[in-house]
């Protein structure tokens, strides 16, 4: 009888674990044709040298490890990505520290906060390219307003051309990347706000709590989780960033905003040497996988 019991109960555990599987097929099938076949590609052409935007013609060349060589033994190389890493942090760490404020502010209550809730949402929704040609216009040196507003404030006397000035380039496209990811980390902290007991502050308060305090026993603590978890996404999502680049100085001027992605396009489109530009994008892999396995002991504390 236990034997029958035994078995009967393998049995249905066999039948839910090929449930499972067959409920997860359509996702890993997905898995597979989206990621880890462009991904297997990508190693793959980063091993044949030649210049060919054909893929069939690339695959026949010998294997060989001279792509690796040229490209990290390539100054360039590595000043691509140190930009990408001040581009990276240059826009990450404002934009945390202005969606966290502006979050404060919005989960009080005051008269049009759901107006300024929505608005505040409108930056993240305005396509990437868009929000490149805006700023373009607005630092335009000719008949731009930010200089203009620049010199009648006496703040400077001569016009600046923020996007073609390779001292103030990296600056410049860091401005809209900014812009367009500050209302992700607003969101994300007033919906881990609206988490928190209220409770929690009203005892707080009866403690004596001023709003420092308030907020650094109370609010960080509840927000914390969330908090690195959108700060490794959006880090994510800047460090591969294209389009603000590529639409507003394409690299450039003298390679002042080159980061890797823009780099890797250059190699592949402009030069024709897929392989290279496949060493790039495994570089790039690398770089984000070392930042997410140093992110991981915060996120395993937070929610594991």
């Amino acid at each position: 009888m236990l034997t029958e019991f035994v078995k009967t109960a393998r049995r249905r555990k066999r039948r839910d674990i090929i449930f499972a599987f067959v409920l997860l097929a359509p996702a890993l099938l997905c898995v597979l044709g989206l990621i880890d076949y462009p991904m297997y590609l990508v190693f793959a052409l980063s091993f044949h040298e030649g210049q060919s935007m054909n893929l069939l013609d690339l695959s026949r060349q010998p294997l060989g490890i001279g792509n690796y060589v040229d490209v990290l033994t390539d100054s360039q190389t590595w000043q691509s990505v140190l930009i990408t890493l001040y581009y990276t942090s240059g826009s990450m760490i404002p934009a945390f520290l202005l969606g966290l404020c502006l979050a404060l502010l919005l989960n009080e209550r005051f008269a049009l906060r759901r107006w300024l809730r929505g608005l505040s949402l409108l930056p993240w929704a305005i396509p990437s390219v868009l929000a490149s040609i805006v700023f373009l216009w607005l630092f335009d040196a000719s008949y731009g307003v930010v200089d203009y507003a620049l010199r009648t404030a006496g703040l400077m006397n001569t016009d600046i051309a923020w996007f073609f000035d390779e001292n103030t380039a990296l600056f410049a496209v860091i401005l809209p990347t900014f812009w367009k990811c500050f209302p992700f980390f607003t969101l994300t902290f007033v919906a881990a706000m609206q988490t928190i007991p209220s409770e929690l502050y009203e005892a707080a308060r009866s403690d004596g709590a001023n709003s420092w305090q308030r907020f650094r026993y109370v609010t960080w603590p509840g927000i914390r989780g969330p908090a690195i978890l959108a700060l490794v996404l959006n880090s994510l999502w800047a460090f591969r960033e294209f389009d603000i680049i590529y639409v507003t100085t394409g690299g450039g001027p003298s390679h002042a905003t080159e980061t890797l992605g823009i780099r890797a396009y250059q190699e592949a489109f402009s030069y024709f040497e897929l392989g290279r530009a496949s060493v790039l994008g495994v570089l790039m892999l690398a770089i984000a996988l070392l930042f997410v396995v140093l992110a991981r002991r915060a996120l395993q504390k937070e929610f594991f």
